[in-house]
């Protein structure tokens, strides 16, 4: 891990289904640590035998590039010598790809294998090295048959900055990059006074550098789940800029990860959650010559590799939840609006149709949808002023088509929406979605207030298991209900999975 703290690009990011993870997905292994402590060996005895490092365009890193890929061919994997050049020297990349899987839908693993000139790197980075090689080597050991396309890559001159994870995402064609669907990075996971931090994806500590992509708090979900099943408690570290998901979240892949600590000094707090040494670094010997073979904590490492084959099988091998029924309000598929003949709402109605942006104290009407060109929206128009078009005079109502659900589950319904209003709102105006079948559920209703509220997109979901066999509708409905306020609303993007 390099020492250098680069920002990450900010982006709007569309979300990714990147890791619903159904019953189906494939139990994970246990990973040998003796089998990644070899590993470890191995890169020690290169270390060695080159100068004492395996840094950036000495003969150490090409050798341990070598012996990566070497692993890799013999198990079955179709891999590549990825040159670049970087200070006048070259560098390489090891890619290896597990045949099979869907190629539009790529799970990347990573690590990088480069050290310090000062020395041979074991927990920097040779622990995150060994430990998706030997999770490379189990998934050719079981014929793992994936769900997703499995790809693996160990980055060179990750400590002069990044240069090849960098050289490898800005190299690939905007299809491909579209392709890679979320990317794993585990960068020292075995040092010897350890913390077990993962990679923030939603800031949901609230601190420092903020969330990754969308898609990244589902990946760092999964990996604490694994941390929980064991009894080890983890906290968020951010994407900061120090390691190899930095090339890709700045083009929007979500990403996740662990981290065991480098030069940080290990908490009092931390001591008592963790155990270990309070008052020292989580890694005294980061970036000097004494990162050898010696200076890992075997359980750390365990548990990491555990924790990488854990995420690995969780999100490769799940089963992509089936398309029940959607509507992203492309063409016209039949809802009805005013389905009850109630609704009193005088202008704003709604309607399908190409939303034109209308702004008072902020967006109200989005003019953007989250997909295609059109939404459901109360009143499409802009007109002179954000009054004109927007919903007045009581409730306007929608229903879908009629929807039959499967018997067998689980079902559930997901949507884009908003709700926005001026101050001059009321708890009286709302925004509220059922489904009725032979009952009926709210599964969102939000109430408006005495304060401003501009639009924004939001996606929910709710379980329709109560359905399941039954054939229901979704029924929107929106209300001005006090008085002379402003109130916009939008709906995209409704889909039924199983």
């Amino acid at each position: 891990m390099r020492s250098i703290i680069v920002a990450a690009t900010a982006l709007s990011l569309a979300i990714t289904a990147l890791t619903a993870v159904p019953a189906q997905a494939a139990a994970a292994p246990d990973i040998s640590l003796t089998n990644v402590k070899a590993h470890l060996t191995q890169l020690q005895s290169i270390a060695t035998a080159n100068g004492g490092n395996r840094a950036h365009g000495r003969p150490g890193y090409l050798a341990s590039a070598n012996y990566v890929r070497g692993q890799l061919d013999a198990a079955g994997f179709t891999t590549t010598l990825q040159s670049f050049t970087y200070n006048g020297a070259t560098g390489y990349n090891v890619i290896a790809d597990w045949p099979g899987g869907d190629p539009n839908d790529i799970l990347m693993v990573g690590a990088h294998l480069d050290s310090v000139t000062a020395g041979p790197g074991i927990n920097d980075n040779g622990s995150g090295s060994a430990s998706i090689l030997e999770t490379a080597l189990e998934v050719s050991r079981q014929a793992l048959q994936p769900a997703k396309h499995l790809r693996f890559a160990w980055w060179g001159a990750e400590e002069l900055g990044l240069r090849g994870s960098q050289f490898y995402v800005n190299n690939l064609p905007a299809a491909d990059r579209a392709r890679i669907k979320g990317y794993l990075n585990f960068d020292m996971v075995g040092s010897p006074n350890p913390g077990y931090f993962v990679y923030d994806g939603d800031n949901s500590d609230g601190t420092g550098s903020g969330p990754g992509p969308a898609g990244s708090a589902e990946l760092e979900k999964v990996i604490q789940d694994y941390f929980t099943s064991i009894g080890v408690p983890t906290r968020g570290t951010d994407f900061d800029g120090r390691s190899d998901y930095g090339p890709f979240i700045a083009v929007g892949i979500p990403a996740g990860g662990t981290f065991t600590g480098a030069e940080g000094i290990k908490s009092s707090a931390q001591a008592t959650l963790w155990g270990g040494t309070a008052g020292q670094a989580f890694d005294a010997c980061y970036h000097r010559s004494c990162d050898t073979s010696s200076n890992i904590n075997d359980t750390a490492l365990d548990r990491n590799a555990d924790a990488i084959a854990y995420s690995v099988w969780t999100i490769a091998t799940a089963v992509p939840p089936v398309v029940v029924w959607q509507d992203t309000f492309e063409t016209a598929n039949g809802w009805t609006v005013n389905p009850s003949s109630t609704d009193t709402a005088t202008t704003g109605q709604w309607e399908r149709g190409d939303p034109e942006a209308t702004t008072s104290s902020g967006a109200k009407q989005l003019g953007t949808t989250v997909s295609g060109t059109n939404d459901l929206v109360t009143g499409r128009l802009a007109g002179a002023s954000a009054g004109d078009y927007d919903l007045d005079g009581g409730v306007s109502s929608i229903q879908s088509p009629p929807i039959t659900l499967p018997s067998t589950g689980p079902l559930n319904l997901s949507f884009s929406w908003y709700l926005a209003h001026g101050s001059n709102a009321s708890s009286a105006d709302y925004f509220r979605v059922r489904v009725v079948g032979s009952t009926t559920t709210t599964v969102l209703n939000q109430a408006g207030a005495a304060a401003n509220r501009n639009g924004a997109w939001t996606t929910a979901t709710a379980s329709l298991n109560a359905f399941a066999g039954q054939t229901v509708r979704i029924l929107i409905d929106a209300a001005d209900a006090s008085g002379a306020s402003l109130v916009e609303a939008g709906v995209d993007d409704v889909k039924i999975t199983r």
